[in-house]
C-alpha cells in the first residue's frame, strides 16, 4: 500500500492520500515532535496471527523519504535511531483529502468510520487538508483519540449522551 506508517503516542497510524497531499510533509514534523516512522511511500501490510496488520517498510527503502523540493533523505541518519522503528501494528488509518468546501465532515466522530485492510476493520479518519491547518497537530490527537476510544472513552459519545440528558432536564422544566 502506499501512505506512511508513523507511530504516533504508540498508535500505529497509517497516514493515506493522493500524490502530492502532504503525507511526507505531516510525517517529518512528526518525527520532528518525537514520533516514529515506519515507512514512507511503500508500506507491507501482513495480517498476524491474532487478525491484527503489522506494517513494515521494504528493506530496500527502510528509513528513507522522499520530500518534494529536498529529494531523498535518510531519516536515521538526519534524526538518529529515536526517529525509526522498523514494525508496527495498525491501529487507524488518516486519509488525508483536499479541502472540498462542498464536502460534509464528520464535526462530531459519532460516525465512527472503518476500512478494509487484508480483511480486517481499522478505524478509518478523513482530514480536509487547507493551508493554516496544522495537520501534525491534528494528527496527533487523532491518535490520542483512537487509543481512548479503544479503552472505551469516547469524547463524542459522551457529549451526546450530556446534551440528551441537559434536553430531557429541560423538558421536564417546561412541564
Amino acid at each position: 500500500r502506499s501512505g506512511v506508517m508513523m507511530e504516533i503516542y504508540g498508535e500505529g497510524v497509517l497516514i493515506q492520500g493522493e500524490s502530492g497531499v502532504g503525507k511526507s510533509e505531516v510525517a517529518i514534523e512528526l518525527i520532528q515532535r518525537g514520533h516514529r516512522i515506519i515507512a514512507d511511500d511503500a508500506v507491507e501490510i501482513k495480517e498476524t496471527n491474532h487478525g491484527t496488520l503489522m506494517a513494515t517498510a521494504p528493506e530496500l527503502i527502510r528509513h528513507y523519504m522522499e520530500l518534494r523540493g529536498i529529494g531523498v533523505v535518510d531519516v536515521r541518519r538526519l534524526f538518529g535511531m529515536s526517529a525509526i522503528k522498523i514494525e508496527q501494528e495498525i491501529d487507524m488509518v488518516i486519509k488525508l483529502e483536499p479541502w472540498d468546501n462542498n464536502a460534509v465532515y464528520d464535526r462530531l466522530g459519532l460516525e465512527g468510520a472503518v476500512t478494509e485492510i487484508l480483511g480486517v476493520s481499522v478505524p478509518c479518519l478523513t482530514i480536509p487538508v487547507k493551508p493554516g491547518r496544522n495537520l501534525a497537530s491534528i494528527v496527533e490527537v487523532a491518535a490520542m483519540n483512537n487509543r481512548h476510544r479503544r479503552y472505551g472513552f469516547n469524547a463524542a459519545q459522551e457529549l451526546a449522551q450530556r446534551v440528551d440528558l441537559r434536553a430531557e432536564q429541560g423538558s421536564r422544566k417546561q412541564k
